[in-house]
């Protein structure tokens, strides 16, 4: 085994990890395959030296004082637990019978040479390094996927599961989109490449190391938005939030900090070439824009668009807003089966209440042109001005 390091840094670079990592797997898969040829209460420690190329193991007993309990360890499960001497521990007493120098937490070492275990040992270290080795890489794979959480990734549909969930190849790793995480409506079949949002990484008994991947997250929706505009993705206009009843209809909040950007404008691009991209990959997903306001008010009507309002009165501790609107606006307020209203809801994070007046609400572009030209030309109110 002279040359084990060497084949210790071989399978670091084959397997993609550290030296450092692969250097700690083969110290813990050393440790516990000492333990299993001796017993499971000794302590080892593993020595490596780099620049020989050399390790030594080495059995450590620690001198406690009398009686104490580490001098003992339980065996077994409830109700039948042992307590059986331990070997990784001896008493001041006993220890001061082979050197009276020796003192409380003082370390005995002797040295634990593998070899002379034969086959036994080097079929327990190979199994014992190869599971740690494995648990190194998921390790890294775990760190690595875990920073990309909230991101969107891509990757290639491998096959349709009998519970309809998609599983799509990413990198080194597998993903699997639920029914649930998956728009409505959507079809994939094998060798599809899609987009989906990183939710979060976990571990399996079933799947092992897996990403789970969602399409109907709003954070899905404000990754695409981010990725088709760029003051989005330069923080010259900001996501304030965003709801979505998934493959039907969504509101994005947006602001800028500099006057002279328009954010929704921005987000819409010319002749709305930016949404329609993001709508186009949500399956034709409505996407209304809306400009940010910090006061409630403002920001619950614009929510509500396209119906015009009257009046609103908002309860900020209660959450909750009272609207005062027309009967030929209130449909539009609610929207098809309340899917209007409700996104308003949950964009602000208020509960709204319609509550319909008399009247009627129309917008008339015609009167409103011809007046403002009357008035234009009346000249007789600047009159006095002038004298």
């Amino acid at each position: 085994m002279e040359k084990i390091l060497d084949i210790i840094e071989a399978i670091a670079h084959e397997k993609n990890i550290s030296k450092e990592n692969a250097l700690e797997a083969f110290k813990e898969a050393l440790i516990n395959t000492a333990k299993k040829l001796t017993s499971f209460t000794s302590s080892f420690e593993v020595i490596i030296d780099n620049d020989t190329k050399t390790y030594s193991v080495n059995k450590v007993i620690t001198v406690v004082k009398d009686g104490d309990e580490k001098l003992f360890a339980e065996v077994g499960r409830e109700p039948n637990i042992e307590k059986i001497e331990s070997d990784g521990f001896i008493s001041l007493s006993e220890a001061k019978e082979f050197d009276n120098s020796i003192e409380l937490g003082d370390q005995l070492k002797e040295e634990f040479i593998l070899e002379d275990h034969g086959r036994t040992a080097s079929a327990n270290l190979f199994r014992e390094l190869e599971y740690h080795i494995q648990r190194r890489v998921e390790q890294d794979l775990f760190e690595k996927y875990r920073e990309k959480v909230g991101t969107v990734m891509l990757g290639t549909v491998n096959r349709i599961d009998a519970d309809d969930n998609t599983h799509v190849e990413i990198g080194e790793l597998k993903g699997i989109m639920t029914l649930r995480n998956r728009i409505k409506g959507e079809k994939f079949k094998r060798g599809d490449s899609i987009r989906a949002l990183l939710r979060y990484v976990s571990v399996d008994p079933e799947y092992g190391l897996f990403l789970e991947l969602t399409r109907t997250s709003p954070k899905f929706l404000e990754a695409l938005m981010a990725s088709e505009v760029p003051e989005i993705d330069d923080g010259v206009v900001e996501i304030t939030g965003a709801a979505r009843i998934p493959g039907e209809r969504a509101k994005i909040a947006l602001k800028a900090e500099q006057m002279n950007v328009d954010p929704i404008g921005a987000a819409v691009g010319v002749k709305g070439v930016r949404i329609n991209a993001v709508s186009e990959e949500l399956n034709g997903e409505n996407i209304d824009c809306i400009e940010f306001s910090p006061i409630p008010e403002i920001f619950i009507t614009r929510a509500l668009s396209p119906a015009i309002t009257q009046s609103i009165k908002v309860d900020a501790d209660e959450k909750k807003a009272i609207i005062n609107i027309t009967g030929d606006q209130k449909a539009k307020a609610i929207g098809r089966s309340g899917i209007n209203i409700r996104l308003a809801s949950m964009l602000t994070g208020y509960t709204i209440e319609l509550n319909e007046v008399e009247g009627v609400t129309e917008r008339q572009p015609e009167s409103a042109e011809s007046g403002e030209a009357e008035k234009t030309k009346d000249t007789t109110a600047l009159a006095d001005l002038f004298k």
